[in-house]
């Protein structure tokens, strides 16, 4: 059944990203008490950090006053891509839940048909033939980018289709990531494995299944478009649910070694 705990911050209890810290010199800071970088900067002399602790105090500082800017850039370049999940709580109030819908056809130079986003608020559809090329400046706003196998599909396909869009956000894959803490399959599997049930409207509906709706919408079909937009609506909504699913575990799995 799905299930997600409180959140508490992993971000400000990391020390990779200090340059010669590595994952079993965070471990051995954390066994030693330093559990944030708070308690760290309040007597750094105490603790053995295996490197320069003049410059190892003054990186954490400087993590400090990055993340008091919201300089996900700086992060996003310190820690390890399969760490980028530790930033979730943190930049939480800028993420964007995305999925796409296409035509189906590789040969199509045009093949997204519908991008949604998900804040964890708002929903909102970009539409081939509406408002699809909103999409550019809407993006822009977000620190944090999440998806489901976005990496080898979402992703590369917005990139080959937006040309000139600027794609820095941090991006956070769910498919390895839900891997990592046990679960195995597609995304409608993981989410019928935790117990995410799908509206009646969408249930059963598949990647296939938006091909055809889009084709039916183009054959005239109000009805297909609004099917289509309810299925991409629950895909990014999902995402949010799975998204602390995974933070949850992958957080109690990393500290447990500890």
């Amino acid at each position: 059944m799905f299930r997600a705990g409180i959140l508490n911050p992993l971000l400000t209890s990391t020390f990779i990203h200090v340059r010669d810290i590595d994952p079993k010199g965070e471990r051995s800071l954390w066994e030693q008490g330093a559990s944030t970088w708070d308690a760290f900067l309040s007597e750094p002399q105490r603790y053995t950090v295996g490197c320069d602790l003049g410059k190892a105090v003054r990186a954490v500082e400087n993590g400090h006053k990055r993340l008091e800017r919201g300089e996900y850039q700086y992060f996003g370049s310190r820690l390890p891509k399969r760490d980028h999940w530790r930033m979730f709580p943190e930049f939480r109030d800028s993420i964007a839940y995305l999925d796409i819908e296409t035509t189906g056809s590789t040969r199509d130079h045009e093949p997204i048909t519908v991008i949604g986003i998900f804040d964890g608020v708002r929903y909102q559809p970009f539409i081939k033939g509406e408002n699809l090329a909103d999409f550019s400046d809407a993006i822009s706003h977000y620190s944090v980018i999440v998806t489901f196998f976005g990496g080898g599909f979402d992703l590369p396909i917005i990139k080959s289709s937006f040309p000139s869009l600027r794609l820095d956000q941090i991006h956070i894959d769910l498919c390895p990531l839900m891997r990592q803490v046990g679960y195995r399959g597609g995304l409608k599997a993981i989410e019928r494995a935790v117990g995410i049930e799908r509206s009646p409207e969408t249930q059963g509906l598949t990647g296939r299944d938006a091909v055809r709706l889009w084709g039916n919408y183009m054959r005239g079909s109000s009805r297909a478009l609004d099917t289509l937009l309810a299925y991409n609506r629950e895909d990014v909504v999902n995402l949010e649910k799975l998204m602390e699913l995974a933070y949850f575990d992958m957080r109690s799995m990393t500290m447990s070694v500890a």
